[in-house]
């Protein structure tokens, strides 16, 4: 099992000194949270079933690939991922640009979590539109994945056009960094299965998880794809005190779970310590 940290649960001040506990420790990854900008009013959340957002406007967030760069350039090996960050919100010369650059600087130590983006005031203010999300995702999931694997390319599509585009050089990870595809729906579980590495879902208990990965399975066998065979990754949150407890999350298919063992952010190194105690991690 693979254990990352979720860097959203504590205060952006110690990003910093949290990234490099969980390198010394042995956590295999963290993950940042991402949006390109809130708005006073805001609706929707990321839970199905749920109409309101669980984060205030006022919460700080960062350009992701700028402040991964910095945490990749304090740490050794720990892994950098992003949850998630909203592709369709960007050019994917923007996105595949960013990409390319995270891997390069951190020796291939990025994960790409994406996801369709909840949050509809965020693309009218981008000025986009919040209904065809999911078609500009996979479109731009498309053209990333060829500007990082093709000589030249030319694509014209729905909602991007262009012509022989070069764009070097590639990432260190081949033929990309992992697409872990984010997001509680069947859309989004769909989406995972067509086109991701893996998915990386929110907060879960085991009967939740075990029902979303069930979902998966058969999404993976539509798409004539095998969720162990084939190495997809299953990540997502969920309650952990003990080894039993990990051996229970892996025991229904989850590969890397997110955690944050601490209540209060000037806690959280003493809480990742106490952590990879219990569990038995070895830096």
């Amino acid at each position: 099992m693979k254990l990352g940290v979720a860097l959203g649960r504590c205060n952006p001040a110690f990003f910093d000194a949290v990234t490099c506990a969980a390198d010394e420790l042995g956590y295999e990854s963290v993950w940042l949270p991402e949006h390109l900008m809130f708005t006073t009013a805001m609706s929707r959340s990321p839970y199905p079933g749920e109409a309101h957002p669980p984060v205030p406007p006022e919460t700080p967030i960062f350009d992701a690939f700028a402040y991964l760069a910095f945490l990749a350039a304090r740490t050794q090996r720990v892994r950098l991922g992003t949850h998630v960050y909203n592709i369709g919100l960007r050019h994917p010369f923007v996105t595949a640009r960013g990409v390319q650059t995270l891997d390069i600087v951190s020796g291939g130590r990025f994960e790409f979590g994406i996801g369709a983006s909840w949050l509809e005031e965020e693309w009218v203010a981008a000025e986009l539109d919040f209904t065809t999300r999911g078609r500009r995702v996979d479109e731009c999931i498309e053209v990333c994945k060829r500007l990082w694997t093709e000589p030249s390319v030319t694509h014209h599509g729905a909602h991007f056009s262009f012509d022989g585009a070069v764009f070097e050089p590639k990432p260190v990870q081949r033929p990309h960094p992992p697409i872990l595809v984010g997001g509680e729906s069947k859309a989004a579980l769909r989406r995972a299965a067509s086109l991701g590495d893996g998915w990386i879902g929110m907060g879960h208990t085991l009967e939740s998880a075990r029902r979303q990965i069930e979902l998966l399975d058969a999404l993976l066998a539509a798409a004539g794809r095998d969720r162990v065979a084939d190495g997809f990754e299953v990540c997502c949150g969920g309650p952990v005190e003990s080894v039993d407890d990990i051996a229970r999350w892996e025991a229904i298919g989850v590969t890397r779970l997110l955690v944050s063992p601490w209540r209060r952010s000037p806690d959280a190194v003493a809480g990742l310590e106490a952590f990879a105690s219990v569990v038995g991690l070895r830096a």
